[in-house]
C-alpha cells in the first residue's frame, strides 16, 4: 500500500495524480500546511476520482486557533484572490470543522480542519478502507465504482451500493476497523 501521508506516491501515478502532484509541490501546500499534519485524501490517491473531483487536503486544526490557520492560507501563495474562497464550519460529530474551498489551475481544492488527528479522521480511514476494498475486488469493482461516481454518486455510497452496506459512512468505518 502506498505511504498516503506524503504525497511521493502520486509522481509515478496516473496522468492526473500526476498533475496533482506538480501542482502541490509547485504551491508547496505540504511544506506550507506542515504544522498542520496535511494528507491528501478523497479519489485522486486511489485512483477513482472522476471529472471535478477535487484535492481534498485533511489537516489537524485546533479551531481555538483559526485564525491563525485562516492567516497562514488566506496570506499564502497558493490561495487566489479571498473572495475565491468559500469558507464554512461544519460541525461533525458534535465538533466545529473548517472547510476552506476553492480552485487553482483548474483543480477544485478543499482544505478540511478538524481537531484530530489527521490519520485518525474519517477521510482518511474512508480512503484506507476504500484502497483495500479496490485491491481485493479488483478492476471490475474499482470500474462500477467510477461508473457510479459520473452518475453523481458519492463515493462511500456508491461502494455501499456495491457492497450492500445499510450505513456507508459507517459501516465503512467499521470495515477499517475488523481490517
Amino acid at each position: 500500500m502506498p505511504d498516503f501521508t506524503t504525497i511521493e506516491y502520486l509522481k509515478s501515478g496516473n496522468e492526473r495524480q500526476q498533475k496533482a502532484y506538480q501542482l502541490l509541490s509547485k504551491y508547496r501546500f505540504f511544506e506550507k500546511l506542515q504544522a498542520y499534519s496535511p494528507i491528501l485524501a478523497g479519489t485522486i490517491p486511489i485512483e477513482i476520482d472522476v471529472e471535478g473531483s477535487d484535492l481534498d487536503i485533511i489537516c489537524e486544526v485546533d479551531l481555538s486557533f483559526e485564525e491563525d490557520f485562516l492567516d497562514e492560507l488566506m496570506f499564502s501563495e497558493f490561495i487566489p484572490g479571498n473572495n475565491d474562497v468559500k469558507v464554512n464550519y461544519p460541525v461533525i460529530d458534535g465538533e466545529k470543522c473548517i472547510v476552506l474551498n476553492f480552485v487553482l489551475e483548474d483543480f477544485p481544492i478543499e482544505i478540511f480542519g478538524q481537531n484530530i488527528p489527521t490519520i485518525q479522521q474519517n477521510a482518511y480511514l474512508h480512503m484506507i478502507t476504500e484502497y483495500r476494498i479496490l485491491q481485493e475486488k479488483g478492476e471490475d469493482f474499482k470500474q462500477k465504482i467510477i461508473q457510479l461516481k459520473q452518475q453523481g454518486m458519492k463515493t462511500e455510497p456508491a461502494f455501499g451500493l456495491l457492497l450492500g452496506l445499510k450505513n456507508p459512512y459507517k459501516d465503512l468505518l467499521k470495515l477499517y476497523k475488523n481490517d
